[in-house]
Parts: structure tokens; sequence; C-alpha cells
């Protein structure tokens, strides 16, 4: 896949898939602006991107603080340009328990970042595609948005909603150049593992592992590429041909 001439955004880029996309998207040519709230680790994902030819910028931000993101996307496009590819990772997810017993503030903190800010990311580069006619956002949701499990009800409510989000969106700027869609990993390889090629044994799937973070990147640059662009408003689930609980 070729990025060359493009610029692309990652939220979530200090690791696991996010760090991967953001990796994949360098290698084929773009110029990438890293967003995270792991400054340290932030900047290790920077210098594997900066490897490549294109120029590379890390920001710390955290995406549920709205004024944040905008300043952090206006000092990715001083030093990049304009954003082409919006690449909305972030999230989380760490969450294991009965819905009675989560409380409203950890409800809010779910949707704050899952669902508030990838619109907070998506609004900021929006005004920008839609000038040009061309833009690539692809979000990043679960299959818990899909079918909703089970001790994790404000994970899997928030990750519903962006789906939702990706098919509202695609119909209304799809006339004017823009693609958005979504990709909803299963079981993936734990974040903390620095090899983007490693894999666990997993019975949550019928490939009986999980995906690995180049894996799910894979997909993300697909949809971010020219070589899907007949493909918008679509979920695509990368699981593993998972085992519905």
């Amino acid at each position: 896949m070729k990025f060359s001439n493009r610029t692309a955004l990652v939220t979530g880029a200090a690791v696991g898939i996010g760090r991967a996309a953001a990796r994949m998207l360098a290698s084929g040519g773009a110029d990438v602006a890293l967003l995270d709230l792991n400054a340290e680790k932030l900047c290790g994902a920077e210098k594997e991107a900066r490897q490549y030819a294109g120029r590379t910028v890390a920001l710390p931000c955290d995406i549920s603080r709205e004024a944040e993101v905008y300043a952090a996307v206006s000092k990715a496009e001083a030093a990049l340009g304009h954003i082409d590819i919006l690449v909305n990772n972030a999230a989380v997810w760490r969450c294991w328990d009965a819905f009675v017993n989560v409380s409203a503030e950890e409800w809010r903190k779910f949707i704050d970042v899952n669902l508030m800010g990838t619109v907070y990311c998506t609004r900021a580069v929006l005004p920008g595609m839609l000038e040009r006619r061309y833009g690539k956002i692809v979000n990043v949701a679960s299959v818990a948005g899909v079918y909703g499990n089970a001790n994790m009800a404000h994970y899997s409510a928030t990750k519903g909603a962006v789906i939702s989000l990706t098919y509202a969106l695609a119909k209304e700027v799809a006339e004017k150049g823009i693609c958005v869609n979504c990709v909803s990993p299963g079981s993936v390889s734990p974040a903390e593992n620095p090899d983007m090629d490693y894999f666990q044994e997993s019975g949550l799937s019928y490939l009986g592992r999980t995906g690995t973070d180049n894996e799910n990147a894979n997909l993300i640059c697909f949809l971010a590429s020219d070589e899907a662009s007949y493909i918008s408003g679509q979920n695509i689930q990368i699981d593993g041909c998972r085992r519905k609980l």
C-alpha cells in the first residue's frame, strides 16, 4: 500500500494496533502524526516511524479533552500539512465488571475517551477534508460493539456507538470524496508486547489464536489507502472467525 504525498494522524499510537498502523503508514510513504497520552512510549513509536522517508511528529494528547485535540491537530498541520487520513484508534477497554457495579464516573470515562475522543478528532480534521474533497477516516471499534460482551457493558456501548457513528457519517460525506469505515477487532494480542507479530492461543476464535497488531494494522491501512476507494460506511470484523459468546 502506497501513501506517498499523504499525511496521516493516528491516535493511540504509542502501543499495540495504533503503533503498528503508524509504522505501516510511514513505511508506505506517509507523513505521520502520532497522538497518545503516554508521552514516553509515544517517543519510542515515533522513532520507529521515523526510520522511513516521511516526516513524523509525536504529540502527547488526551483525546477526551476537546481543547487538547484541537491543539494537537493544529500542531500536526503546522508540522506536516493538512490531514488526509485519520485513524481513530485510542480507547480505554480493560474492564470486567457487572453492569450494576460500574459507576456513573466510569461510564463517563469510557464515553469521553472511546466516543467523544473519536468525535473530537474527527471534527478537528473533517472541515479540511471537506474543503479538499478527499479524506479517509478509519475508526477502530470492537466485536464487543457488535455482539455486546457481558461484564463489559460500558465498553460495548461505546464501541457500538462508534460503529453507528461510522455508518451515519459515511452517508453524510461520501459525495464529498471522504470514505469513513470501521474496523472491529476480536481478541487481540497484548498491547504491552513489543512484537507486532506476536499472538497467543485463544478459544474465542475458530482460528484458535489472537490477532496480531500487524494483522489489524494491515486492514486499517488498506481502508486508509486509495485501493479501498469504493469502500465506505462499513464495519469490518477482524476476529479470526469469532466464537459468538
